[in-house]
């Protein structure tokens, strides 16, 4: 196609369905450099930002790994990628993930071990499923296991429950129930060609109170499953808190 008419089409295509950067809304971009730098950085910690995590059995909450605050355009780039139709933001938001995997392969590698590791992607609820039209974190669970030499296995089912969002710490940590797909675990666990146990890594795409991830790594351990840890785009400070989302020491 001539250049002119090219830039033509394009002019047409952002007249009906206007770009614009989900977190800032500068025009004629899918995202700016600012909006997107967020996602860039090292994962830090963030278990202790979700009081949900905490098991009162006196094991350590899971850790959790997260790039950026759900705040500001963070915010903007994940309910527009998640909620707003923004397909497009798959190509931000899972190579933030793989890079993630990179930074993040030697600690998992220690605590694995031999064993096959999976990625399972934290579960929707149906109406959230029906209203999206697709599985929003499979893409990024996929750029995820593939970092890590993993499996994704999208084996987790919400049996009750509505959609998060609005709902206060009691209310979410009720509102969750999880089931898991054995054979679609097993299955993944096979095409590692690992034996052993499976080592799970849980993928959000934010952490708020961490009760979905608690319900999660619950319904996996039942399941004869070992959870390692859990990831997420993005990680909610608890109010009045700065220092909920802290480096590592390590890699």
């Amino acid at each position: 196609m001539p250049r002119p008419l090219t830039a033509a089409v394009r002019d047409l295509a952002r007249l009906v369905v206007p770009v614009e950067c989900p977190g800032c809304g500068m025009p004629d971009v899918a995202w700016c450099p600012a909006c997107a730098a967020p996602f860039a950085g090292r994962p830090v910690r963030a278990e202790r930002a979700a009081a949900r995590l905490d098991r009162l059995d006196g094991v350590a909450p899971l850790p959790v790994w997260t790039l950026a605050r759900y705040e500001g355009a963070v915010r903007g780039v994940v309910v527009a990628w998640k909620d707003k139709g923004r397909v497009d933001l798959d190509a931000l938001l899972a190579p933030a993930a793989a890079r993630a995997a990179g930074a993040l392969a030697g600690t998992l590698a220690r605590a694995v071990g031999s064993r096959p590791l999976l990625v399972v992607p934290a579960p929707s609820s149906a109406a959230a499923r029906r209203v999206r039209g697709r599985e929003h974190l499979a893409p990024v669970a996929r750029a995820l296991a593939a970092g890590l030499g993993a499996r994704p296995a999208p084996a987790l089912r919400r049996v009750r429950g509505s959609d998060q969002v609005g709902l206060g710490v009691r209310e979410r940590g009720a509102n969750v129930a999880v089931r898991a797909d054995l054979a679609t675990l097993a299955r993944a666990a096979r095409r590692t060609g690992r034996g052993g146990a499976p080592v799970c890594l849980i993928v959000d795409d934010v952490v708020t109170t961490g009760a979905t991830l608690a319900a999660a790594e619950r319904c996996l351990e039942a399941a004869g499953t070992d959870v390692v840890g859990a990831f997420a785009l993005a990680a909610t400070p608890s109010p009045g808190r700065t220092a909920d989302l802290v480096a590592p020491r390590g890699p």
